[in-house]
Order: C-alpha cells, then sequence, then structure tokens
C-alpha cells in the first residue's frame, strides 16, 4: 500500500459500493490487519467465507482494496491489502444532484452509527482493559466560534497530526515493535451549528 495515498471518492457508483455495512466492516478489518484473506475476515465479522468474499470482490472492482503482492500462507485463497491509506468523501463532490446528494447523505450516517457502534463496544468492554489503556483512552468536546476558513484549517491541521501518529504506529509494527501495541480509532467530528437564544434569535 501506497505510503499515505488518499483515494478521494467523488463517483456515485464507487460511493454505493462502499455504502454496505458489511463493506465498512471489512474494509476497516482489511486495513487494520495490513492484508487477510476472505477465511481471516469471515472470523471477524462471524460472516460465511462466501459472502465475504462476494463483498470483497466489490470493493476490489472498485480500486478500494487490491490482491496484495507476495501473498502469504494457502494459495488457495487471496490475499487483500487496502489500496490507499485513506479513503475520504466529500460533500461538494456530491452536491451537484439530489441523488449524488441524498446517496452520500445515506452513507456518511451509516458511517458515523458504525464510528458510535465501535466506541459503544469499547465501553462495554472497559472494565477489561487494563488501568494504562483506560486511562490514556479520551473522549472530548470541543465548542469554539470560528469562520468557515477557520474550521477548514483546524480539520487540515488535525489530519496532519493524526498522519504523523500513524506512520509512527504503522513503521513500530513493521519493526516488530508489536508489545504492548492495540489497534486504536480516533474519530474526528467539525460542523457549524446553531443555537437559540431565549428571545428566540439564532446565535
Amino acid at each position: 500500500m501506497a505510503a499515505e495515498k488518499t483515494h478521494r471518492i467523488k463517483d456515485l457508483d464507487t460511493l454505493k459500493a462502499l455504502g454496505h455495512p458489511l463493506r465498512m466492516k471489512l474494509y476497516r478489518a482489511l486495513y487494520m490487519a495490513g492484508t487477510a484473506t476472505a477465511s481471516q475476515l469471515a472470523d471477524q465479522v462471524d460472516e460465511a467465507v462466501s459472502l465475504v468474499s462476494y463483498h470483497l470482490r466489490k470493493l476490489a472492482a472498485h480500486s478500494l482494496i487490491e490482491e496484495a503482492e507476495g501473498g502469504r500462507g494457502d494459495a488457495r485463497e487471496r490475499w487483500w491489502q487496502a489500496a490507499a491509506a485513506t479513503i475520504s468523501t466529500k460533500d461538494e463532490d456530491f452536491r451537484d444532484a439530489p441523488e449524488r446528494a441524498t446517496a452520500h447523505a445515506a452513507v456518511t450516517r451509516m458511517h458515523a452509527r458504525q464510528q458510535n457502534e465501535l466506541y459503544e463496544s469499547y465501553l462495554d468492554t472497559q472494565a477489561a482493559w487494563d488501568d494504562a489503556w483506560r486511562s490514556a483512552a479520551f473522549s472530548s468536546e470541543y465548542l469554539m466560534s470560528l469562520t468557515a476558513d477557520e474550521l477548514s484549517r483546524l480539520g487540515k491541521e488535525l489530519n496532519e497530526l493524526v498522519v504523523k501518529w500513524r506512520a509512527h504506529g504503522k513503521a513500530a509494527r513493521e519493526a516488530g515493535d508489536t508489545e504492548g501495541r492495540e489497534n486504536v480509532a480516533v474519530h474526528m467530528y467539525g460542523f457549524p451549528f446553531r443555537t437559540w437564544s431565549p428571545g428566540g434569535k439564532e446565535s
């Protein structure tokens, strides 16, 4: 997988290919594994291998995943990997037609639900993690007054920080530094909202 290659989805067919609950879960599992077969991923998502294979082929058909070079293990199964370090979608790429805007909104909502489910899964099992991990985990909300340009700049700065730490974790794992290392999810949202004053005016 190319270092920090980003696949920005702009066409509706690819968006719809990704916008399936199981495919989103498979992509996330594959990304964290680095490379994996359909059988391995089927165990993670608790689905039949044949079904997982079908959905992996759909993701591959839209260049979201690809066959891994030099696959190891059983030659009867393909080894897959994510085709890019990051997949992104932008509202601005789909607001030109009602069908495209509706599809993008639906996929974005599904992604947000899965992120919330992942965090709730951590909360459900929080007691099973040791004290160091429970102290390290965080959940924060920051409220501020910004312009659209300032919010955009903030998002870019946060992305640069995450990319730095992701590269650090990837390099450490590839160097064999795996002791005490776990999969970690960091979810970020930045969006405008309006509040209402007692007098009924927006602020």
